[in-house]
């Protein structure tokens, strides 16, 4: 099984930007499909954005699109999300998780009921 350390969350004021990372350890990212999800206190973990192994498939939540970019480094084994235009909603502690069985296409990322997930990054964006 993969291990995800997540990094780079932190306190910023409306409009600004963050870069989210997420370095995998014991596996090659590459064998895994990657997502990034959110969860506020007292609510569902949300699916933000999600990349397929291939790299092909990729999804965007409705709130995310043209504000955030999923990527990955292979050389690194690393995933990342950039989030630009940030508001107090999306205030959240942000989770990277890597899966071998999903389906991600521009409408739709699912993942198993086990992927691996990160520890979590606190992402608090000021008003």
């Amino acid at each position: 099984q993969v291990q995800l350390v997540e990094s780079g969350g932190g306190l910023v004021q409306v409009g600004g930007s963050l870069r989210l990372s997420c370095a995998a350890s014991g596996r090659t990212l590459d064998d895994y499909s990657v997502g990034w999800f959110r969860q506020v206190p007292g609510r569902q973990r949300e699916v933000v954005s999600c990349k397929s192994n291939s790299a092909i498939g990729t999804y965007y939540a409705p709130f995310a699109k043209g504000r955030f970019t999923i990527s990955r480094d292979k050389a690194k084994n690393e995933a990342y999300l950039e989030m630009n235009l940030l508001t107090p909603e999306d205030t959240a502690v942000y989770y990277c998780a890597a899966d071998t069985t999903s389906l991600i296409a521009r409408n739709l990322c699912q993942f198993s009921d086990s992927p691996a997930w990160g520890q979590g990054t606190q992402v608090t964006i000021s008003s």
